[in-house]
């Protein structure tokens, strides 16, 4: 540390790295705790100041919004208000892959998104760590030949059944696409990478071994080798996937320091499951938070006891809903924090 405060990168020197002790399996005096969230969907004040803007002239730029529309690997990207991202001329056909641009190339155009987190680290002046994120390949291979979101995937599962071998390439290009763009993220300040497979839970187990767990090892593999390689220091990562219940104890072996977990999971099970190796991320039901803050209290109290008071990390079990009360949130983050460290006493 230098006398400015500021660490050997120049960012603003860490003064709380609980989330990241807690995340590499070291003791924590409490228990550390985060929500997911996307602002546009939650916080009030963003919706306000974005509501005719399109969501990504917001994320281009980390200071001004521009007119610009992403190209994903050479795929238009709309969003739509209400629905989320949508591909206008999805993959339909295994030719299609044909229009896809190199992954290599990725990471280079995504320049916006590296200075919107450098610039996110400076603001927050070391008060907490800085998490980055990414969509797994499965999750992003369904938006591509979906379209957008869907109920069912039943065009992405299409492709796993009849065009395996394309599949195959697909999920070998948006891993090829996801790795720069991860330790890119690392280079601009992100501490932490949390990769989610959000669509986990239209897979079972089997497809689930075949077409999401490979990449999602990879991912973690040639993150850390090229980390290394560039001579950057390792940050924990974390995989959420979202109704994947049924590989848990396959993802504790992934190469992740930290295993998220959704709220249909009994935390005892999963520990059971995953050993003690790894950090547990979890789970409180989302729309507990419509409940009293005295409730969320109880809610909280008998949710640390079942998780314990070590190698975890508190969060819901999905993001946050647009309609949540804000104090209803803080109710949750601080009863957290007051009985774990109540627990610890114990």
């Amino acid at each position: 540390m230098e006398a400015n405060g500021l660490g050997s990168q120049g960012f603003p020197e860490l003064k709380n790295d609980t989330f990241l002790r807690a995340a590499w399996g070291e003791d924590t005096d409490y228990t550390p705790v985060w929500c997911m969230r996307q602002a546009g969907r939650y916080l009030p004040e963003f919706r306000e100041t974005r509501a005719a803007q399109d969501f990504f002239s917001t994320c281009r730029s980390p200071e001004a919004c521009c007119e610009l529309t992403l190209q994903a690997l050479g795929m238009e990207v709309t969003m739509v208000p209400g629905k989320g991202p949508s591909f206008p001329e999805p993959l339909r056909e295994e030719r299609d892959l044909e229009r896809l641009r190199d992954p290599a190339t990725v990471a280079s155009e995504l320049g916006y998104v590296f200075q919107a987190i450098t610039l996110t680290r400076q603001r927050l002046a070391g008060r907490v760590p800085l998490i980055g994120f990414a969509g797994a390949p499965w999750t992003l291979m369904t938006y591509m030949v979906e379209g957008g979101s869907s109920s069912t995937m039943a065009q992405a599962k299409r492709w796993l059944y009849q065009r395996p071998q394309a599949s195959h390439q697909l999920l070998r290009i948006l891993t090829d696409a996801l790795v720069p763009y991860l330790v890119g993220q690392v280079a601009a300040g992100a501490q932490a990478l949390q990769l989610f497979e959000s669509h986990a839970g239209h897979l079972g187990p089997q497809l689930f071994n075949k077409f999401a767990l490979p990449y999602i090892r990879d991912v973690a593999k040639r993150v850390k080798a090229r980390l290394q390689e560039s001579g950057l220091a390792p940050v924990p990562m974390i995989i959420f996937a979202k109704d994947g219940h049924f590989a848990l104890e396959e993802l504790a072996q992934a190469g992740y320091e930290v295993v998220g977990l959704d709220w249909t999971v009994a935390p005892e099970k999963a520990r059971e499951c995953v050993g003690k190796t790894v950090t547990l991320q979890g789970n409180l039901d989302p729309c507990a938070l419509y409940a009293s803050e005295e409730e969320i209290g109880r809610l909280v109290q008998q949710m640390l006891n079942d998780f314990g008071p070590q190698r975890y990390i508190a969060n819901l079990g999905h993001g946050l809903y647009p309609d949540m009360d804000p104090e209803h949130v803080g109710a949750f983050v601080d009863a957290v924090h007051r009985y774990s460290r109540l627990l610890r006493q114990n």
